[in-house]
């Protein structure tokens, strides 16, 4: 999973190097943590956060192959 956040991101930002996803557990289900270099969290959010919901959207359907529940969060 950490793999595929990464692979959809990379492209859209200036610092593809500076990307990281941080997975960690939860009561609610598995938490990916997306950060990004601070130039990059406009492009990653877009305008309105239509680019973090469709980024959202995506990993959300990748991972509905699987049981447990996933969350990303940007940051």
């Amino acid at each position: 999973m950490i793999h595929f956040i990464q692979t959809v991101v990379k492209p859209i930002v200036d610092y593809p190097e500076a990307v990281e996803v941080i997975h960690r557990k939860d009561r609610r289900g598995d938490v990916y943590a997306l950060i990004v270099h601070p130039e990059d969290k406009g492009k990653v959010i877009g305008k309105n956060g239509r680019v973090a919901k469709a980024i959202r959207s995506v990993v959300y359907a990748y991972a509905s192959k699987h049981p447990q529940k996933v969350y990303l969060d940007i940051q």
